[in-house]
């Protein structure tokens, strides 16, 4: 169980750094959020790499949201950095039943911003001159 939710997650990083995009579930009303398995005060917000796999999830109480695609840049600049403030967990390519990876935002952001560096991918970000500067950053605030 361990190791395939080890490798969705690996799946993930690696697909979003690709496509430089990531997936939600949004509704009128705000994103789809969770409580964190076994700590009712810990929040999780799920994240797809794919629009087909958020849309599977679009189901029960979350019938009402649509998948809706969020640009990695700033996915990692505003939602993962205000996630870390929050102490809000980024769930990685939930399946049907909800069940995957719940991972700290800060640990996303760092494995997203390395798999980019090694990749030679191009990307853009408002508060950072390169991927670099951003793991720089992050690593100074840890």
């Amino acid at each position: 169980m361990a190791e395939e939710l080890e490798a969705k997650y690996i799946a993930f990083i690696e697909k979003v750094a690709a496509t430089k995009q990531v997936w939600g579930l949004k509704s009128k009303t705000g994103w789809a959020n969770a409580d964190a398995t076994g700590n009712e005060e810990v929040a999780v917000i799920p994240f797809w790499s794919e629009r087909g796999l958020a849309k599977i999830c679009a189901r029960d109480d979350w019938k009402s949201y649509l998948p809706t695609e969020i640009p990695l840049a700033v996915f990692l600049e505003d939602w993962c950095m205000g996630m870390a403030e929050n102490e809000t967990l980024a769930g990685i390519d939930w399946d049907a039943k909800m069940f995957g990876t719940e991972a700290d935002a800060l640990v996303v952001t760092l494995d997203l911003l390395n798999r980019l560096s090694a990749i030679n991918s191009a990307i853009t970000f408002t508060n950072y001159s390169s991927i670099n500067e951003f793991i720089t950053q992050i690593s100074e605030e840890e």
